[in-house]
């Protein structure tokens, strides 16, 4: 069964670390850090996608900042509450790593930054166009993990996919296939005071519906 559900929810990623490891939680005496590596896109720009990993597969202690490394888990959620609300906080849960020489960076590149999701369209889907009428959908998919647990992951579709995701109805069955993603966005906290953070979200390069 954990085979299973592992296999709804597949991330390869190729990256540089960015970040020293810092805390996030303890589950039976196993420690999770987050650490950030910065991922190449097609256009050079930088993706920077936060990274949960278990002390158990590396020293946290240690600096690593300009190591490459190829990670393999899956992309997980959890509603963190601040500001009288729940905010979606979503991270790379690592379940391998390894540390890539330079000279084996080509032959990986091809799997930076890869996702496949199985899960249920849990939304109904927004879509828009950009003021150049560039056609964009947002979903929101929910994958299933084991103990009757969900993770939530918002999914941006362009073009002909856009098109398509935008007929979906609450509770379709979907797979999708892309690449995780980041953007700034500024939020406002308060009357005159705002605050820079980062959003996370699956590129979608080919979506299915399933029957």
């Amino acid at each position: 069964m954990a085979d299973k559900i592992f296999e709804n929810n597949q991330v390869t990623m190729l990256g540089e670390i960015v970040s020293d490891f810092t805390f996030s939680h303890e589950v039976y005496g196993e420690g999770f850090y987050m650490v950030e590596i910065a991922v190449n896109r097609l256009s050079n720009f930088m993706d920077y996608i936060p990274l949960m990993v278990s002390e158990r597969l590396i020293d946290t202690k240690q600096n690593y900042i300009g190591q490459k490394i190829y990670v393999t888990g899956q992309f997980r959620s959890y509603n963190r509450h601040e500001e009288k609300k729940n905010r979606l906080v979503l991270s790379v849960f690592v379940r391998e790593l390894s540390f890539v020489e330079e000279n084996d960076m080509e032959e990986l590149q091809e799997k930076s930054n890869q996702i496949f999701l199985d899960g249920y369209i849990c939304k109904n889907p927004v879509y828009r166009k950009t003021p150049l009428g560039r056609e964009i959908a947002d979903l929101l998919i929910a994958v299933n993990r084991s103990y009757g647990k969900s993770d939530y992951i918002p999914c941006i579709c362009w073009g002909r996919n856009a098109r398509f995701a935008s007929g979906f109805e609450i509770g379709a069955h979907v797979e999708i296939y892309g690449r995780i993603q980041s953007r700034e966005y500024i939020k406002k906290i308060g009357e005159e005071e705002t605050e820079k953070r980062m959003a996370y979200e699956v590129s979608v390069s080919k979506i299915d519906v399933l029957e």
